[in-house]
């Protein structure tokens, strides 16, 4: 009984978060961050009424999340441009344990690499994607994919050389071009499948006060007018981080340069990076992110004012607004981040796995209404466990709790949550022997520059408690705080809670458990991560009953 009310309650929850509601509509304002979760690098395009976004989620995976909109303020995935990424061993966590030796050595992650800056364009009845993975060699040649709708399947059309934040372009007669880099570009073959011989180019040059890079491009063309848009990272002396634009009539004469967007938001720093989409009314907006700490780089939402010619965004003092009108009224509610009860026999779009999954270690379908992680793999920590599965953190604040099903683990096996990143705050459940024991712990992962190895993880065990011996079933609960704090940035703050019975919750571990971003490790906002693995032998699993989510 107590059990079927849980599923109840959890169900509300998630039509709450994810599916349309007959009687609600989204009337509000928009409030920037118009996406307060870690959307990084997005690009965002129409297609008649639909808003379609991409953003990088590097290591994740299936990767390069599709988005969906129909009024800029309810958005949902709608699929991803791949499943898994299969060019190395690097993409699976795997690792060799050298024989008569206690040192593990890993083939390396793609930990902060993987997909990085996704174009996307809908041309000739068919959506397109470029992306290049940051990596060198052959695992940084560019992907071409295409599809004959958003959602996919979307399948590779072609792999190019490496394209550093590129943006694929089609002209108006149907001429490709990629724009890449600080003010390159090239121009494709017809069949998208190489590059014109003595086609690549520097369109610009970079004036000498910008001493940063000017990547992030995204080009559209307005009136006959080609607009290329970049992010500046200039520190010159009252400048800060800002969106320029260059522009020109003919691909072949001189580029103009202006700045379109110089303005912090929020209690945060300068924002810049991203792209103009236009509504089938002919108004234009700008969607921007911004870097905020621990909960990753967030979407801001400006109206565009076209202003000699030129696409000024922000309102008319040029700052990104508090609060927008949405494009359209009386659209459903709907999120990126979602409450899940595995009631389903395929994985909800709103998850991701950390690195490829191990597919036979994991169902829906062996259980139905639970989701089963099995071990796989014997492994030393977190960081190199497969199927650890994650969602996005969100502000201002919000909070995840899993219930566990934990009587089928072995000896060795670790299970739990954690606030994953490259510092993670982590509730881990350990069998050890017979015995059951929650640790509260910090977790600190070092990385090799070359093939981003796990070459240490630093463990600060915070708190112990003792488990009934008997016990079948715990919940575990984090939140995240990612309010300002007036200091320019956030609390990014995480605490964490266990309960025996789901109604009473006991906080363990560190208090206010600081959330970083590290752009040199895994490069992204902290996610709610489940996991389940063996340190001593597989054939372990845990059963999890349902994930509850509440953002305030």
């Amino acid at each position: 009984m107590m059990r079927t009310m849980k599923r109840l309650q959890l169900s509300l929850s998630l039509m709450m978060c994810c599916l349309l509601l007959g009687s609600t509509r989204a009337t509000a304002q928009i409030q920037n961050p118009m996406l307060w979760a870690d959307c990084p690098d997005p690009d965002v395009i129409r297609v008649d009424d639909t808003f379609y976004l991409v953003s990088t989620t590097m290591h994740l995976m299936p990767g390069a999340p599709v988005m969906a909109s129909k009024d800029l303020k309810n958005w949902q995935t709608v699929g991803y441009i791949f499943d898994r990424l299969t060019d190395s061993p690097k993409y699976d966590l795997a690792f060799t344990l050298p024989l008569g030796t206690e040192e593990r050595q890993g083939e390396g992650t793609v930990y902060g690499r993987g997909q990085w800056a996704t174009s996307l364009k809908y041309h000739d009845g068919k959506f397109w994607a470029l992306l290049a993975p940051n990596e060198g060699g052959a695992m940084g040649d560019t992907y071409i994919f295409t599809a004959p709708k958003a959602e996919g399947p979307w399948t590779i059309h072609s792999r190019l050389r490496h394209f550093h934040d590129a943006t694929l372009f089609f002209d108006d007669d149907g001429t490709p071009y990629v724009f890449f880099g600080t003010g390159e570009m090239c121009q494709l073959t017809p069949d998208l499948k190489g590059v014109v011989e003595g086609s690549q180019r520097h369109y610009f040059h970079r004036e000498d006060d910008e001493r940063g890079l000017l990547e992030g491009t995204r080009v559209v063309k307005h009136q006959g007018t080609y607009y290329a848009l970049l992010i500046s990272h200039t520190y010159a002396p009252g400048r800060h981080r800002r969106e320029v634009c260059y522009r020109t009539k003919d691909l072949n004469a001189k580029w103009e340069k202006n700045v379109v967007l110089e303005s912090d938001f929020g209690g945060f720093s300068y924002l810049a990076q991203g792209t103009i989409v236009d509504t089938k009314e002919g108004d234009w907006y700008g969607i921007m992110f911004q870097d905020r700490g621990g909960v990753g780089r967030v979407l801001t939402l400006s109206p565009v004012r076209w202003i000699d010619g030129w696409p000024q965004l922000g309102d008319e003092n040029g700052h990104v607004p508090d609060t927008m009108r949405p494009y359209r009224s009386g659209e459903p509610e709907t999120h990126i981040v979602c409450a899940d009860e595995f009631a389903s026999s395929e994985m909800g779009l709103h998850w991701q796995w950390n690195h490829n999954p191990v597919d036979k270690a994991w169902s829906l379908t062996e259980r139905p209404g639970f989701l089963r992680l099995k071990t796989s793999r014997v492994v030393p920590n977190l960081y190199l466990a497969p199927n650890t599965l994650t969602q996005r953190m969100e502000g201002p604040t919000c909070s995840g709790a899993v219930t566990l099903h934990v009587s089928r683990m072995k000896d060795g096996d670790c299970c739990g949550l954690a606030a994953f990143n490259g510092d993670s705050g982590v509730l881990t459940i350990k069998k050890k022997g017979s015995k059951l024991v929650l640790e509260m712990s910090e977790q600190k992962v070092s990385l090799t520059n070359r093939n981003k190895q796990v070459s240490n993880v630093e463990e600060k065990l915070v708190e112990t408690v003792d488990l009934p011996s008997k016990l079948k079933t715990i919940h575990l609960k984090l939140t995240g705080d990612f309010q300002p704090t007036g200091r320019g940035g956030g609390r990014d703050a995480a605490n964490f809670y266990y309960s025996l019975d789901g109604d009473t919750w006991t906080q363990v571990g560190t208090k206010d458990y600081r959330m970083v971003f590290d752009y040199r490790r895994f490069f992204m906002g902290t996610k709610f991560g489940i996991f389940c693995y063996a340190t001593k032998k597989v054939g372990g699993y845990i059963d999890v009953d349902a994930f509850d989510y509440h953002r305030d």
